[in-house]
């Protein structure tokens, strides 16, 4: 067992699920806030990117801090999706292996509610929520966080651009001497006022070495592309890195949509999130992507929330976000536990001054990726042609005879005479099929 979480303060039996879990040594975001939260009582903010270890920076503190004789809700812990949600809560559970008396509960949205006002009506000391399901169980009259003595925000930064009315109505609930405990891997404007709003003057901030954590591993590049070749770029750049698992982030729903639809035509192994799916749905997707069955994931900002996927070895900005803080989120995905990763955004020529003030903003260098030539996208669609056929499954309502005749044309190629003759009319078909032009309408002369 190491020494180094004994140093920080974390107590014998945290300390020996700590040892099962082989987490050997502290991050730096953990080193900083564990003794802070243990031995102060005071606000407290933390700010380091994501993949540094925030849940084990607050989990670890909260559950020694748990009174395990008082039978009330102690802890409320919000996070902005399901996904995140459940991933705190698994962590906690994980940490406290040998606390068994300790009860933590997760409510998040996009499951029955049923069960869990059941599960409600046992002892809790600790519960982990979306702000929606806890809203929805506070009106109901379903649980008390009346008496809470803590409060904890992780990924605060994208709670409080998506959910603020629902933050504000929770912490109305809240005791006004509670403790305030916030994680954030930005510091918008709205978090501030956030900290000036609800947390005390004394509130304490530490912050993880912002210029490497977070960026470290991480190679930002972009591409320059016109609209109408943006995708057939893209298939290019996942081709050459198939059998790697990666995320593509998008603006909207229909955006997402519309591009996993065609990676989906194109035979691409990928797959859809986005806030509007069912969370049975979501659950599958993710689930198939974090057993590697699928190994491109489809996104927006909001529903890629709480993927804890270590080996993502790239992130593709498929439109650039509208702040700072996104993009910082977005290539927070890739390069996570001393990995290394990539982050391409794929950009219009109109565009590239708004990255520069993403260089500027974020102190991140960003290098131009080699745009594939028209040659080898053409090849790379060709191929791409071949996989679609290669993956069709046979017609079986044609008639034996139908297939008979079919069969007898081309009965005296060979396999290579065969695949020489197909390529040709692909190919023959492509050309022309490009060379026709809608001619534009001429003005008629007054």
């Amino acid at each position: 067992m190491s020494n180094q979480f004994l140093n920080l303060g974390v107590a014998a039996p945290l300390q020996k699920s700590l040892a099962d879990l082989n987490f050997s040594a502290p991050t730096d975001i953990q080193e900083k806030s564990i003794p802070i939260l243990l031995q102060k009582k005071d606000d407290f903010v933390g700010l380091a990117k994501t993949g540094t270890g925030k849940t084990a920076a607050f989990g670890l503190p909260i559950l020694q801090l748990i009174d395990l004789d008082t039978p009330k809700i102690q802890a409320v812990i919000l996070a902005p999706t399901r996904e995140l949600g459940q991933q705190i809560y698994n962590n906690l559970v994980s940490f406290s292996k040998y606390l068994p008396t300790i009860s933590i509960a997760s409510i998040c949205g996009g499951i029955p509610i049923k069960p869990q006002i059941e599960r409600l009506k046992d002892t809790t000391h600790i519960v982990v929520a979306t702000p929606g399901r806890l809203i929805d169980l506070i009106k109901r009259d379903k649980i008390d966080i009346k008496s809470a003595d803590y409060l904890i925000l992780d990924e605060a930064d994208e709670m409080i651009n998506s959910l603020k009315e629902g933050l504000d109505e929770i912490v109305s609930v809240l005791p006004k001497k509670r403790r305030t405990i916030l994680f954030t891997a930005t510091m918008p404007g709205t978090i501030k006022q956030l900290i000036q709003n609800y947390m005390s003057k004394h509130v304490i901030q530490v912050s993880a070495d912002m210029e490497t954590i977070g960026h470290q591993g991480i190679d930002h590049q972009y591409v320059v592309v016109e609209p109408i070749e943006k995708l057939e770029v893209l298939m290019h750049f996942l081709s050459a890195r198939e059998g790697e698992r990666g995320i593509i982030f998008c603006k909207t729903k229909a955006a997402v949509n519309k591009l996993a639809k065609n990676l989906v035509i194109n035979k691409f192994s990928s797959g859809a999130l986005h806030g509007s799916l069912s969370q049975p749905i979501r659950d599958r997707i993710m689930g198939q992507f974090r057993e590697g069955h699928i190994n491109i994931l489809v996104a927006t900002d909001l529903a890629a929330r709480g993927i804890d996927v270590k080996e993502i070895s790239y992130v593709v900005n498929y439109h650039l976000p509208d702040v700072y803080e996104t993009y910082v989120h977005r290539s927070g995905r890739t390069a996570r536990a001393g990995a290394k990763g990539l982050s391409l955004t794929v950009l219009q020529k109109e565009e590239i001054v708004d990255l520069e003030e993403f260089t500027k903003e974020l102190g991140i260098t960003f290098k131009e990726f080699k745009k594939a030539d028209a040659q080898s996208i053409e090849e790379n669609n060709t191929l791409l042609w071949a996989k679609k056929i290669f993956k069709t499954k046979p017609n079986h309502d044609l008639s034996a005879e139908f297939k008979e005749k079919i069969k007898t044309v081309f009965h005296h190629l060979t396999k290579e005479e065969l695949i020489e003759k197909i390529l040709a009319s692909h190919l023959t078909e492509k050309t022309n099929s490009t060379s026709l032009k809608v001619e534009t309408p001429k003005k008629k002369k007054r």
